[in-house]
C-alpha cells in the first residue's frame, strides 16, 4: 500500500502525547487591527490589572491583557490534559455517503475528555493558576453543565473547592449534568437562587423565569467577591478562556497532513460564548492571515440566542447585574432572556469580544441555525457516525451539513472541519423530545 492509499483509508488522526501542543496561541499580535479594550464600568476607561484581580489571580490577568503571541502551558496543565488529548480529528466518511456529497468532512472530537466536552481545556488551567496563587475555592455559573463539569473536575485535580450556579432552564432539565458535577464535589445551586442578593432581586422580578446566563453569573461573581477565599472562574467569552482553547486546532493543524489535506476549506463551530469555535478557528485563522491558506470560518449559533446575526456591536456587561467590565461585543443585551432552548451552552447575551472581533472585520462569518434543524442534523449525523453529538455542536453539523449537501461533483469537492464540541450522552432526554417531535422551533 502506497503512502497516498494510506492516507486515502484513514479515517483517524491521533497524534501521539509528544505532539500535546506546549504553547497556546494568543491571535491579538496577528490581528489587522488591534481589540477594542475591556472597560472599567464606573470609568469607562480601560481595565488594568488591578481591576481585574479582584475576580481573577494574576497569571489569568496577566493572560486576559497581554499581546504576548504565545504562551507556554505549564507542565502540570499539560500531565492533565494527556488524559484526554490530543484528541481524533475523525473524517467522517460514512456521513459523507449518506449525504451524497463530493466534500471530504472531518469532525475534532473534544467529547473523548473527562466530561464530554471542551471545557476542560480552559478548566484545568484555570484551576491550575488559582491553586498556585494559594485560591482555596472557585465559583462559576453554568449553562448546560459542561462547564460546571469540568470546573467541577478540574477543583478535585488541583484541591479546589467548587461552587456552580446553573441555570435553572438545565438544572430542571439536565439532572445528569449536576449529578456529574456533584460527583466530582461541586455544590450546585439553580439560578437565579435565594443566596445571593443579585439571585433574589431577579427572582423578585421574575418569579417564573428560566433563568440565563447573565443571570447566573452575576451570583457567582457576587460569592467569589464575598468570600475570602474563592475567585471566579468563566468557561467562555472572556481572552484568556478563548486562549486555552487554541489547543484544539493547533493539533487540527497537525492532523489534517496525515489525511493529505493541505488546509481545511471551510471551518464550521457552534457559538454561545465564542470559546470553542475561536480555540478552533484562531490558529487556523493565524495561517490565513499569514497568506498561507484561504480557509472559511462560520461561527453557527441558535435562532434564539442570535447575538452575532441579530445583535449590535457595542460596550455591554458580561452579566445581568452590571458586575462585569463593560465588553465590545456582539450583543442582545445583558439583560436579554433567551427561551430555554436544549443547547442550554449556547444561550448567552452577549459573544466573546475577540471572536466579535474578528466577526467585525469580516475574517469569521455567522449563521444561526433552528433547534428543530439542529436536531435534524445531530440525529443524521448520529446514525451514520456512532456519535450523538451535544446539541450545542448539532448546530454546527447543521451547518456544516447544508454546505455539504450542495457538493455534488469532483468540482465542487472541499474540506469540511467541524468542531464537534462534545458529546451528547447526557442530553437524550432533549432527543427524546425531538424523536416523539415534541420539540419546536421557540423563534
Amino acid at each position: 500500500m502506497t503512502s497516498s492509499d494510506a492516507r486515502e483509508n484513514l479515517v483517524k488522526a491521533v497524534l501521539p502525547e509528544s505532539q500535546l501542543p506546549r504553547q497556546w496561541y494568543n491571535i491579538v499580535p496577528d490581528l489587522p487591527e488591534p481589540p477594542p479594550p475591556h472597560l472599567h464600568p464606573a470609568t469607562r476607561e480601560p481595565v488594568t490589572a488591578g481591576d481585574m484581580m479582584a475576580f481573577f489571580p494574576r497569571a489569568l490577568v496577566e493572560q486576559e491583557l497581554s499581546e504576548q503571541r504565545y504562551i507556554d502551558i505549564p507542565a502540570p496543565v499539560r500531565e492533565v490534559y494527556q488524559l484526554w488529548r490530543p484528541s481524533p480529528l475523525v473524517r467522517a466518511r460514512r456521513l459523507e455517503r449518506e449525504l451524497g456529497t463530493s466534500a471530504r468532512i472531518y469532525y475534532k472530537y473534544e467529547g473523548v475528555s473527562p466530561i464530554g466536552s471542551h471545557k476542560a481545556n480552559s478548566s484545568v488551567a484555570q484551576a491550575y493558576y488559582n491553586a498556585i496563587e494559594g485560591v482555596r475555592r472557585l465559583t462559576t455559573e453554568t449553562g448546560a453543565g459542561q462547564w460546571g463539569s469540568a470546573l467541577a473536575f478540574a477543583c478535585t485535580a488541583f484541591g479546589l473547592g467548587c461552587e456552580v450556579w446553573q441555570v435553572r432552564a438545565s438544572y430542571d432539565g439536565k439532572p445528569y449534568r449536576r449529578m456529574l458535577m456533584e460527583t466530582f464535589g461541586a455544590t450546585v445551586h439553580s439560578s437565579p437562587s435565594e443566596l445571593t442578593e443579585a439571585g433574589r432581586r431577579m427572582r423578585a422580578s421574575f418569579p417564573d423565569t428560566s433563568g440565563s446566563l447573565g443571570m447566573a453569573v452575576s451570583e457567582a461573581i457576587e460569592a467569589a467577591t464575598g468570600y475570602g477565599d474563592a475567585k471566579y472562574a468563566l468557561g467562555s467569552v472572556l481572552n484568556h478562556v478563548v486562549l486555552h482553547q487554541t489547543v484544539i486546532g493547533e493539533e487540527v493543524l497537525a492532523q489534517l497532513p496525515y489525511f493529505g489535506e493541505e488546509q481545511a476549506d471551510v471551518v464550521y463551530g457552534c457559538a454561545g460564548g465564542g470559546s470553542n469555535l475561536a480555540g478552533l478557528a484562531f490558529p487556523l485563522l493565524r495561517e490565513r492571515l499569514a497568506g498561507r491558506t484561504t480557509t472559511r470560518f462560520v461561527a453557527a449559533e441558535p435562532t434564539a440566542c442570535p447575538s452575532l446575526t441579530q445583535g449590535r456591536y457595542e460596550y455591554d456587561h458580561g452579566d445581568v447585574a452590571g458586575l462585569t467590565p463593560l465588553l465590545k461585543m456582539y450583543t442582545l443585551g445583558s439583560d436579554f432572556v433567551p427561551d430555554p432552548i436544549h443547547a442550554g451552552g449556547l444561550r448567552y447575551h452577549g459573544m466573546s469580544p475577540l471572536l466579535s472581533h474578528t466577526v467585525n472585520l469580516g475574517l469569521i462569518e455567522a449563521t444561526a441555525i433552528g433547534q428543530q434543524e439542529a436536531f435534524d442534523a445531530a440525529v443524521t449525523f448520529a446514525r451514520a457516525e456512532a456519535l450523538v453529538p451535544a446539541p450545542e455542536s448539532s448546530h454546527a453539523i447543521a451547518a456544516a451539513l447544508a454546505d455539504a449537501r450542495a457538493r455534488t461533483t469532483p468540482g465542487q469537492s472541499a474540506s469540511i472541519v467541524i468542531g464537534l464540541s462534545g458529546h451528547g450522552q447526557l442530553d437524550l432526554p432533549a432527543y427524546s423530545a425531538y424523536l416523539a417531535g415534541e420539540l419546536a422551533d421557540t423563534r
